[in-house]
């Protein structure tokens, strides 16, 4: 009965159950909790003004996912607020539906009995915030252009915004933020040219673009728009330097590795190139500049017995001091006349006997002569030295015709022979190197020009001369008027450039030879092109360095041909480190005055060495010995002078004398005056050494106390030379021997035992005991009394091979009472070379 009673209570105090709208549509901007509803959210119920049972208490929101809750404002009136329970991203949700439902209070304070509403729908959107920038798609975007065109759209730009909304993440405008740009983009990104542009003036173009949203919010970065301007398509070449490097030493390196042909997309039937290789500077080029013409007819092949006329200065070859080089450090060897320079050839130089077979060869860079009336230019003449002026033979310049002039002697034949030989040829005078041969085997004289053969276009004869005993004069750059004027002087001077004038007897063998002498080492590697196959064909053509030129014929179809610009690359060729050349060996050498008679070894110890400073990358100013590493390398030396200081030799008492075995298997010759030696040629540092180590100096009759030589050794041309390596000879006269050697024998009572230790000294001396000194005096007297008797006996026989350079080894086992030894400063040998005398007191 009680339930009953109970349930008839609720009946009729909560009635009635709250009431809401059927749905509600919300919006919330995101990154807050408040939503705002239409309509507003009140819950109603027809059981007011009863407490609890007409009271809403609370809302209840269904749906897991829904981050939403609502919370009554007022329980009488049913007030109620929709709210987020934590912040709403719109770019990943922009919308939510779910359900709420409204329940009254009940019917007492515990909530008991309540009663819900029906279910209403939500729908909430949220509002965006532009929280995010536009972004390009790529930060640099490329294009091109052909020049003279102006484009509707050259490339179009993309950027993109993160936003949810419509009104923030659409790219409502595009801008070009670069200056004075002949340049436009519309809203949708597509950038044209305002102008049309030329590829000469401007290939590349490089402009930035920003972009906008909707709401005004800018790129965070701007993209980079990158527009190639491309020529109005011309066949050529393209993709090469108009400079390359060269290292000395790096061997083949390729020119032109991306070098590509431009065709324009037409048929090509056929392709001729030709590529040159040639100098810019004097016709010598490359490494013709390294050394002289003398040496370069050995290494090509030619046989020896060349006379080089214009050699570089050295105190042997002397008469080239006075003329001017043609400049720069490579230029050495190379000499300019300007009408007013000359030189005379020393009697001793001159090659004799020239006939009917000889051949002279010369670099020459010439121009045409000033004024009508051009006079002769002799590069070459020998002539009368005196009394008359008769032209033995001559080699000279006229009219910009070359002209060799060959007089035979009268005692040869009585007849009318061929006496001038006349070329006409524009490489005479158009003021570039080319390199003549002039091949004499008479009467036929040949002409080769940079080894192009040319014969003669006019021959002249005349009666021979009469023979006479007026001695001659070789000159070079003018001739020789030595008679039949009042002062003899020069005439005919040469206006022009000459390098490696040489004179030989007997013809050049073969065309191989001149093909060497011209050529370089440097040059075009185009072997490589032979091994693509049977369609390409390979001709080669004459090098010459330092530019390169490329042209080519271009053919598109079969009848129209269209040439292809040429282009010209300078190759550079860096400096090489340059090497030091050191020479080191005993210092001093002191001997009796009777033993030179046979002649000394001077250079015996001699080393030389060639190095380079290897940089180790570091920079260090304050130890400039870290800053590199001192490297040993393997160079060829051409002439090391051996020269005698102070007096000169006295001819027929003193000389230096050379075997000529010495110099077989080298590539070496040697002069030998009064003032010393030149020993010459392209060779290595051993054999230069080896050959130095025989050079001997004899005295026949000793005056001097002291003979001081020094030696100086050059390679490439001079270009680099060694230190100054000087060996002072002392010689011990007959009294001095004598007294030396008294002393040996009867050393003092109370002389001190030393013991046999090494002493360093400036003498690099060795010091024995006095035990062993007089083993050493009793050999020394034996042997100088066995020496003596094969002196005399075979002085005759000596003096003959003094004459022809065949001086005798002297062996010195025994070669002194000493207690001093001098040897080798860079290794201590048990070889005597000088004896002194050591006074104890």
């Amino acid at each position: 009965g009680d339930n009953i009673s109970h349930l008839s209570l609720f009946l009729l105090v909560n009635k009635h159950k709250p009431w809401i709208e059927s749905s509600y549509h919300g919006i919330i901007t995101e990154n807050t909790d408040a939503v705002l509803l239409d309509p507003p959210l009140v819950a109603l119920d027809k059981d007011a003004p009863v407490p609890y049972a007409g009271e809403i208490c609370g809302f209840h929101v269904q749906g897991l996912s829904a981050p939403f809750e609502a919370v009554v404002l007022n329980r009488t009136s049913g007030e109620g607020r929709l709210r987020a329970r934590g912040p709403i991203d719109c770019e990943r949700q922009r919308e939510f539906t779910f359900i709420i439902q409204a329940h009254d209070c009940g019917t007492g304070p515990e909530g008991h009995a309540e009663r819900r509403s029906h279910k209403a729908v939500v729908h909430v959107q949220v509002g965006d915030v532009n929280e995010f920038s536009p972004v390009f798609g790529q930060l640099e975007y490329h294009g091109s252009v052909t020049e003279g065109k102006v484009y509707d759209s050259i490339l179009q730009v993309q950027a993109s915004d993160q936003d949810c909304s419509p009104q923030y993440s659409q790219i409502c405008n595009y801008q070009i933020t670069s200056q004075d740009t002949a340049f436009a983009i519309d809203r949708n990104g597509h950038i044209r040219n305002t102008e049309s542009l030329s590829f000469d003036k401007k290939s590349h173009y490089k402009i930035r673009v920003t972009a906008f949203d909707c709401g005004q919010k800018r790129a965070a970065q701007d993209a980079v728009v990158h527009i190639h301007v491309k020529p109005i398509c011309k066949p050529g070449w393209q993709g090469w330097s108009k400079l390359v490097d060269y290292e000395p030493l790096m061997g083949s390196k390729l020119l032109f590795p991306k070098m590509h042909l431009e065709t324009c997309a037409g048929s090509v039937s056929w392709i001729r190139t030709t590529v040159e290789l040639e100098t810019s500077g004097a016709g010598r080029g490359c490494d013709r500049q390294s050394y002289s013409e003398r040496s370069l007819q050995k290494l090509c092949g030619a046989s020896s017995g060349s006379t080089d006329l214009l050699p570089a200065s050295s105190s042997v070859f002397n008469w080239t001091v006075t003329l001017v080089t043609d400049g720069g450090r490579d230029s050495d060897l190379t000499y300019r006349f300007d009408g007013r320079q000359a030189a005379k050839i020393p009697d001793w130089v001159v090659p004799q006997n020239l006939t009917h077979q000889f051949t002279i060869t010369t670099w020459m860079k010439h121009g045409p002569s000033p004024g009508q009336r051009a006079e002769k230019e002799t590069l070459l003449c020998n002539s009368d030295k005196t009394e008359m002026n008769r032209h033995h033979y001559s080699l000279y310049v006229h009219n910009c015709r070359l002209v060799f002039l060959l007089r035979t002697d009268y005692t040869q034949t009585d007849s009318f022979r061929p006496a001038e030989f006349h070329w006409k040829l524009e490489q005479i005078c158009d003021k570039e190197w080319h390199y003549y041969v002039i091949s004499v085997d008479f009467p036929v004289v040949t002409l080769y020009v940079d080894g192009v053969t040319y014969d003669p276009y006019l021959v002249t004869d005349d009666w021979p001369i009469h023979s006479s005993q007026i001695d001659v004069q070789l000159t070079v750059g003018a001739c020789w008027q030595g008679g039949e004027v009042s002062k003899a002087k020069f005439t005919q001077y040469f206006r022009g450039s000459l390098s490696g004038l040489m004179i030989r007897p007997g013809k050049i063998e073969n065309q191989k030879i001149i093909s060497c002498l011209q050529a370089c080492k440097e040059g075009l590697d185009i072997t490589s092109l032979e091994s693509l196959g049977q369609r390409i064909k390979v001709t080669h053509i004459h090098e010459r360095m330092c530019c390169c030129v490329c042209d080519l014929c271009r053919c598109f179809g079969e009848d129209v041909c269209i040439s292809v610009p040429d282009i010209e690359a300078v190759v550079m060729v860096m400096q090489p480190s340059e090497p030091r050349i050191t020479i080191t060996g005993a210092e001093h050498l002191t001997v009796p005055a009777s033993d030179l008679a046979l002649g000394l070894s001077l250079f015996r110890d001699l080393h030389i060495i060639s190095t380079v400073t290897k940089s180790d990358g570091q920079t260090n100013t304050e130890s400039p010995q870290t800053s590199g590493a001192l490297k040993e390398i393997t160079h060829n030396l051409d002439y090391c002078d051996i020269m005698v200081l102070g007096e000169e030799l006295r001819a027929g008492l003193e000389s230096l004398e050379l075997h000529h075995s010495a110099l077989l298997g080298k590539h070496l010759e040697y002069v030998i005056s009064s003032t010393g030696m030149s020993i010459y040629g392209v060779d290595s540092i051993s054999h230069y050494t080896e050959v130095i180590g025989q050079v001997r100096y004899q005295s026949r009759q000793a005056v001097d106390s002291v003979r001081t030589f020094r030696l100086t050794c050059s390679e490439l041309s001079g270009r680099y030379t060694s230190d100054q390596y000087t060996l002072q000879v002392n010689i011990l006269h007959s009294e001095e021997a004598i007294e030396h050697v008294n002393h040996a024998i009867a050393p003092p009572k109370y002389m001190q035992i030393i013991h046999p230790t090494v002493i360093e000294s400036n003498s690099y001396s060795i010091v024995v005991p006095a035990v062993a000194t007089a083993v050493i005096v009793l050999c020394i007297a034996a042997l100088l009394v066995v020496l003596l008797s094969v002196y005399l006996f075979n002085q005759p026989q000596n003096q003959e091979l003094i004459h022809t350079h065949t001086l005798p080894e002297k062996q010195a086992d025994c070669d002194g009472s000493s207690l001093s030894i001098t040897v080798n400063p860079l290794e201590v040998r048990q070889t005597v070379y000088m004896l002194k005398q050591h006074k104890t007191p």
